[in-house]
């Protein structure tokens, strides 16, 4: 590992919060005791091993990172996931243990991480040890059935549907308790309600976790009959469906830094301040949190608080220092109604151009909730600018306050009031 590598990795644990750091402590020591155990008694079936740690590590060394900066292996994921639901391969019964288990996975993990790690991309840690940890539950609660549910399988009366029936509910438990894992750690991260991110990991884990759980299954059922073979069978559509996900993680990125990029025209003409859209997005957004939005909605959100202004392209004279709160109601409202037709030009932005456009309607006309989040957040924004200055600060939130309830949303008002106070001591 070269020093910037190690630097590079560094840093990323010294940015860990404290249960990120407790979930790291964990999975570490479960793959301690998982590779010491293994090393004390020997590989069992080392070829079988050998077979699914590789795929585990080409699984990891192919990763990827889905919308909301979340990591994902899928390949890998479902590799481990086969491992320790093999019941045999060919005529040979799997009689590994849960520990080497463990053992294969982490050994896996770590493989693939490294050329990662060595070029300066070091893995999010906490995704890999939440990986390895319910991993590494699943393996224990299910392999001591492994055997038992084999004996079901046996002809003249075998059956798979008990087999089938404990993996699909171990799984069930599993992914469970990675979300609610996943969720305890965003919620701590991005200062999200616990239910909010509870619901946002469910529906990030349901198409990917539906894919991961049945190729899984189907890696370790297929091996009963296709013995080792079933590795590059099962291989090539984990691969399809891996670039399918990355192709749609690269288009959202895509989309972002688009958004971002026009959002600075009217910085770069001279419209509003300096740094102005990008403090109301991020404003918008821990407001949005606060309230309890899902990612969907926080997404659309950012996309409208970073356009919101670019209506003031349209303006002959524009209003100095860009701050629509000053001027004449009338006027901020045809800036929002031009800027929604802008975005409306693009054909796939609808609901953030209505956001747009509704934007500066008083409150009492129940315009959508992202709608009235930036028109608080625009209008702090404006009256204090990047000034750090607690006071002037002060003074804007009291002035949202005295409109609370005609031109401001209150329960907006005050979630604003909570994020830039957070902001404040940090």
């Amino acid at each position: 590992m070269t020093n910037t590598a190690a630097l590079t990795a560094a840093r990323a644990f010294r940015r860990l919060d404290s249960g990120q750091v407790l979930l790291i402590s964990a999975a570490g020591l479960m793959a301690l005791a998982g590779v010491a155990y293994t090393a004390a008694v020997g590989l069992v079936q080392a070829e079988f091993a050998i077979g699914f740690g590789a795929l585990i590590a080409a699984g990891e060394l192919a990763r990827l990172t889905m919308p909301g900066n979340r990591e994902v292996a899928p390949i890998g994921a479902a590799a481990a996931l086969g491992y320790t639901l093999l019941l045999d391969v060919g005529t040979t019964r799997a009689e590994h243990p849960a520990l080497q288990v463990v053992a294969v996975t982490a050994v896996g993990m770590v493989a693939g991480a490294l050329p990662h790690l060595a070029v300066g991309r070091p893995p999010q840690l906490d995704a890999l040890a939440r990986r390895l940890l319910t991993g590494s539950l699943l393996a224990i609660a299910y392999r001591p059935l492994a055997e038992p549910l084999r004996l079901t399988t046996l002809p003249p009366d075998g059956s798979w549907t008990p087999a089938l029936g404990v993996m699909t509910a171990l799984i069930l438990v599993t992914v469970l308790v990675d979300v609610l894992l996943a969720a305890v750690l965003r919620a701590e991260q991005v200062r999200a309600a616990f239910a909010v991110a509870v619901r946002d990991e469910l529906r990030m884990a349901a198409p990917l976790g539906t894919a991961v759980a049945a190729s899984g299954v189907l890696l370790a059922l297929a091996s009963h009959s296709m013995d080792m073979a079933a590795l590059l069978v099962f291989a090539a559509p984990l691969l399809v469906t891996q670039v399918a996900f990355r192709k749609y993680a690269g288009i959202r990125a895509t989309y972002l830094q688009t958004v971002r990029a026009l959002s600075q025209v009217t910085e770069v003409a001279g419209y509003v301040e300096p740094g102005h859209s990008r403090r109301v997005s991020r404003l918008s957004v821990a407001a949005g949190r606060e309230l309890g939005m899902a990612e969907p909605e926080l997404l659309e959100l950012e996309y409208a608080a970073l356009m919101h202004d670019i209506g003031q392209l349209s303006l002959r004279d524009p209003i100095p220092g860009g701050a629509t709160v000053l001027t004449d109601p009338a006027q901020a409202r045809r800036i929002a109604e031009l800027g929604a037709e802008v975005i409306r030009q693009t054909g796939v932005l609808d609901r953030v151009a209505e956001i747009v456009r509704r934007q500066c309607e008083p409150c009492g006309t129940a315009p959508p909730l992202s709608s009235r989040i930036i028109k608080a957040a625009n209008a702090y924004d404006d009256l204090v600018g990047g000034s750090t200055d607690r006071d002037r600060a002060g003074a804007a939130l009291e002035r949202l306050r005295l409109g609370s309830g005609v031109e401001y949303d209150p329960a907006v008002v005050e979630a604003l009031a909570r994020v830039t106070g957070r902001l404040a001591r940090y």
